[in-house]
């Protein structure tokens, strides 16, 4: 049974705005396409998707090159206006049709049941409220339809998880747009009624010291 509409509580189109963080990600997130082997994992994460799409926390536009052709159209979703107008100019260059629009995870600006698919990719981490997000998503997806997820949450032993929630009861979410490093993204989308597919786990970057962001 679908979940009941949560867009009956308004979320202002732009809940977010974080320019300096958004700046900071933008120029390292390039670099880590390569250094980090991100797009690749992009690569893997979009492979075989067909239909309509819609992507929450679009960010820059980094997964856009990697849409297949077997993707009729991609409603990216993305609250920082900086990053926007980056995805925005990453839509201009994509293989398949992309429309960028303004808009919180907790209240896509979107009908009920109109997406094949749904792509999640290091947004959780930052959503305000991941149970009402993941709410939404339900919404929007078609009986049957799929989410891809790659997120970024708690891992490692006693010592990094005590780093990691002291870092997000700390300075960790205001230097990092709202970004969390205890999170569970797994739980929360089975909590959601998601049921998981074969998901592997990786550290990034895979090679060197693991960082509390890592995980």
């Amino acid at each position: 049974m679908p979940l009941p509409s949560t867009r009956s509580r308004a979320v202002p189109r732009d809940a977010v705005h974080h320019p300096l963080f958004a700046r900071y990600y933008a120029r390292i997130s390039v670099g880590a396409e390569s250094r980090m082997g991100m797009a690749g994992v992009r690569e893997r994460l979009l492979a075989g998707l067909s239909g309509r799409v819609i992507e929450v926390g679009a960010g820059n536009g980094l997964n856009f090159s990697h849409y297949p052709d077997t993707v009729a159209e991609v409603v990216a979703v993305e609250p920082e206006p900086m990053l926007r107008r980056l995805a925005v100019e990453a839509a201009l260059r994509s293989r398949v049709p992309v429309d960028v629009a303004p808009g919180a995870a907790e209240a896509l600006p979107v009908k009920a049941e109109a997406f094949d698919a749904a792509v999640l990719s290091l947004v959780l981490c930052s959503v305000r409220d991941v149970p009402r997000a993941l709410g939404e998503l339900r919404r929007v997806l078609r009986p049957g339809g799929q989410v891809r997820f790659f997120e970024h949450g708690r891992g490692g032993g006693r010592v990094m998880t005590f780093t990691q929630r002291a870092l997000d009861r700390t300075l960790w979410p205001a230097l990092a747009g709202g970004c969390h490093l205890s999170r569970e993204p797994v739980a929360a989308l089975r909590d959601a009624g998601f049921a998981l597919g074969p998901y592997r786990r990786v550290m990034m970057p895979e090679t060197g010291p693991a960082l509390p962001s890592s995980y």
